[in-house]
């Protein structure tokens, strides 16, 4: 299952559809990051992606 599938899984079930989800992906070209917006994820980063900075990022995403 791909990242995509698996998003609109969660938002299709009661029980998950208000997860915040993140596109944590490879795909950063131009007009990627709209996609990926406009099927339905909540936030996006692009990759690669400072591990040491990847929590102060989640954390500020969900509050």
């Amino acid at each position: 299952m791909d990242g995509f599938t698996a998003m609109q899984a969660l938002k299709s079930d009661p029980v998950t559809k208000g997860i915040k989800i993140i596109a944590l992906t490879s795909f950063a070209m131009k007009g990627d990051k709209e996609k990926i917006m406009d099927a339905g994820f909540d936030y996006y980063i692009a990759k690669p992606v400072d591990t040491r900075e990847l929590p102060r990022m989640i954390q500020g995403i969900l509050h």
